[in-house]
């Protein structure tokens, strides 16, 4: 008798617990609605704030108060962040340090990606390390030297030209596809500068012939024509090494350029104006729907055509529908956002203690949005085949997990089980479906550039961009004291 009395307790017991395992999912399934990248997008929005507000301080604080949000699978993302806000905020020291931590990660994780052989392939990219796309790790190697630069520790920059040479020609020999990002144009404009400054014209030459090629056969696909400053560059440095053809051959390909002799210039100083202009583009979601049936399909896209809600409104009713009539396969794939810059020409003023004034518009040499949608085009087919494979599996065991339940429930309850855990299960992986929206957005969208040559003196600096350029605060202008020969750098953030 009491072996039957125990068994309607033994039943409710069971089905109170599998009642707590719906409510678990349940909750599991509201967290992962509510959760996702908007912290970072904060984040990005407050720095954003910041530098329009010419406090790059303020936005160097708000990386770093975010490092534990990062977290351990994005140590080289807070690097090249931080990096680049102590970079604005003039903090170049700390900034190397932070940098040349990220560059060393960098180099870990290829190393192990290299002895493995193979990363989870199941997993979602942004549960993985991020290693940044190469046009970013190359971008390391520059804002390291320039900051040496800055300082005038001219050996220490000249160190990381010769490293972003050397990463450039690995990740040359690496790359097989014709099309491929293989070289930068801007990166090897700016050794050349770095090389010429310290009186090295021969590895100057190099490095401008080797920009020009890169900028002429990257063109199509960059959007960046050849500074007119590097064709200059080209012939200064042509006729100061009597390479006698070479000369011929730039002037018969610019035959409209004018330039001064490296005699003429020795005694004169020299500006080199480094101009951050706007926003990194950004990259969000956009869902595959790939239907096993078309029921859910259509479901689904009846939804859409009636409601107007945002997006992530759209994503919870989805997952319910999906849960419903489950039979379609949802991936994540991340788009490009691009957030142009509206400043076409930054001009610089350089005041001298006289009162003369020299004026010069800096030319974009490199455009950042269109390195990033590169490098995401050349991905795009890996991520795809990833998403789909970690989609179908989680199909899969949404299914396996809906039949389980059903049998062990029991013949009386499956039809409302089979109904509750599909519609939970289906829907979490909908819900948890995301892409890796990771990038190095404190970057700029371009990177501009200018080289005045000027009689030895005391200068200020001002500028003023031909797009809605927001009036500079006094305490931002910079006073440069140059003597015979030298070189100064400097470094500003326009944000339009």
């Amino acid at each position: 008798m009491s072996s039957l009395a125990s068994r309607p307790t033994a039943l409710i017991q069971a089905r109170w617990g599998f009642f707590v395992f719906i409510q678990s999912l349940a909750a599991l399934l509201a967290f992962s609605l509510l959760t996702g990248c908007g912290p970072s997008v904060n984040r990005y929005l407050l720095i954003e704030t910041s530098l329009r507000a010419h406090d790059p301080k303020g936005a160097d604080a708000i990386v770093a108060a975010a490092e534990k949000d990062y977290g351990s699978k994005s140590r080289v993302l807070y690097g090249m962040d931080r990096g680049m806000t102590l970079q604005l905020a003039g903090e170049y020291q700390q900034s190397n340090v932070v940098l040349e931590q990220a560059a060393e990660e960098v180099d870990r994780l290829y190393t192990r990606r290299i002895r493995t052989e193979t990363l989870a392939f199941l997993t979602n990219d942004s549960a993985l390390p991020y290693e940044g796309d190469p046009y970013e790790q190359v971008l390391i190697n520059v804002l390291k030297a320039l900051n040496y630069a800055t300082m005038g520790q001219w050996q220490d920059a000249l160190v990381e030209a010769r490293q972003i040479d050397h990463r450039l020609n690995v990740l040359s020999d690496r790359t097989k596809e014709k099309n491929a990002y293989r070289d930068d144009g801007f990166a090897r404009y700016l050794t050349g500068i770095l090389y010429e400054s310290t009186g090295d014209v021969n590895n100057a030459f190099i490095a401008y012939r080797k920009a020009y090629e890169t900028l002429e056969a990257t063109r199509a696909w960059s959007h960046t024509a050849v500074p007119s400053q590097l064709r200059v560059d080209l012939l200064r440095t042509a006729e100061a090494l009597h390479f006698t053809q070479e000369l011929a051959e730039y002037q018969q390909a610019f035959p409209e350029t004018r330039w001064e002799s490296r005699q003429a210039l020795q005694q004169l100083a020299q500006v080199v104006v480094i101009s951050y202009n706007g926003r990194a583009p950004h990259k969000e979601d956009q869902f595959l729907d790939l239907p096993i049936s078309l029921d859910a399909l259509q479901l689904v896209l009846l939804n859409r055509g009636l409601s107007q809600s945002n997006r992530q409104s759209n994503r919870g009713v989805d997952t319910v529908l999906y849960g419903l009539n489950g039979r379609v396969v949802r991936v994540a794939l991340p788009r490009l956002v691009p957030q142009k810059t509206h400043v076409k020409v930054d001009t610089v003023n350089l005041i001298s203690d006289n009162g003369s004034r020299v004026t010069v518009n800096t030319e974009m040499a490199h455009n950042v949005a269109a390195q990033a949608e590169k490098a995401l085009s050349e991905r795009m087919a890996g991520i795809t085949v990833k998403a789909l494979a970690r989609g179908a599996t989680k199909f899969a065991m949404a299914e396996g997990a809906t039949r389980g339940a059903q049998q062990a429930a029991g013949k009386d309850a499956a039809p409302w089980v089979g109904l509750l855990v599909g519609l939970l299960t289906k829907g979490l992986a909908v819900a948890s479906e995301e892409a890796d929206k990771r990038s190095w957005q404190t970057l700029p969208d371009e990177i501009h550039l200018a080289r005045v040559w000027v009689p030895a003196g005391r200068y200020q600096v001002q500028h003023s961009g031909s797009g809605p350029l927001d009036p500079m605060k006094p305490e931002a202008l910079r006073t440069l004291s140059l003597g015979p020969g030298e070189t100064a750098v400097v470094i500003q953030r326009v944000m339009p």
